[in-house]
C-alpha cells in the first residue's frame, strides 16, 4: 500500500475482512470482533492507522489506550501523530502510587489506573480503544484521566457498536469511530 491516507471504502473493505467474529464468546449472546487479523496485516494496519489519524483533532498531545486492545492501536496511532502514549491498565499492573478507579460492569466491577505522574494538567488528551459497545470502560477512562486536570478533545474507536448506549455514556466528549457497526 501506498504511503498516502486510504479512502473510507477502502478501510470498510479492509475491516470487513480483518475483523474476525466469534459467537458466544467469551459468554453466551455476545459476538467478540477479534482485531488479530488486522494487527497481522501490517500493509492493513498501516492503512487504518493512516485513515483514523484524519479522524481525531490535530492538536492531540497524548493518547491513552485502554488495557489491552487500546494499546495495541493507541500506540501506533500515537506515534503516527506525533503525541506521547499512556497506558490506562487493569489493577496491579502499574508500578509506584498509580491512580485508579473502580466502576462497574455488565457482571460485577473492575478498577483500571493511570501511572502516577503520567499526564500534566492541561494536557491534550484523546481516549483510545478498539470497540465502544456499552460504554462502561470508556466513561470511566475519560473520568479517571479527568483526575489529572487534562483537557479530553474526545474518545476515538476503531469499531463502534451502534445501539448498545456507549455514546449516552459520555456525554460532551466528541466521539469518532473508523468503523461502526449495527449491533
Amino acid at each position: 500500500m501506498s504511503d498516502s491516507v486510504p479512502g473510507a471504502a477502502l478501510i470498510d473493505e479492509l475491516l470487513h475482512t480483518h475483523i474476525a467474529e466469534y459467537p458466544d464468546f467469551p459468554s453466551p449472546g455476545v459476538l467478540f470482533r477479534d482485531i488479530t487479523p488486522l494487527l497481522r496485516d501490517a500493509d492493513a494496519l498501516r492503512a487504518v492507522i493512516r485513515y483514523w489519524r484524519t479522524l481525531i483533532p490535530e492538536d492531540v498531545e497524548y493518547i491513552i489506550g485502554t488495557e489491552a486492545r487500546g494499546f495495541m492501536l493507541g500506540a501506533p496511532l500515537a506515534y503516527e501523530i506525533g503525541a506521547g502514549f499512556i497506558p490506562a491498565r487493569k489493577a496491579g499492573k502499574l508500578p509506584g502510587n498509580p491512580t485508579g478507579l473502580t466502576y462497574d460492569l455488565e457482571y460485577g466491577s473492575a478498577v483500571i489506573q493511570l501511572p502516577e505522574n503520567s499526564l500534566p494538567a492541561g494536557a491534550r488528551t484523546l481516549i483510545v480503544d478498539d470497540l465502544l459497545a456499552t460504554g462502561g470502560t470508556a466513561a470511566a477512562t475519560v473520568e479517571l484521566a479527568r483526575r489529572f486536570d487534562v483537557e479530553i478533545l474526545g474518545a476515538s474507536f476503531l469499531i463502534e457498536l451502534d445501539g448498545l448506549g456507549g455514546r449516552e455514556r459520555l456525554p460532551g466528549v466528541p466521539l469518532s469511530a473508523v468503523w461502526t457497526l449495527d449491533n
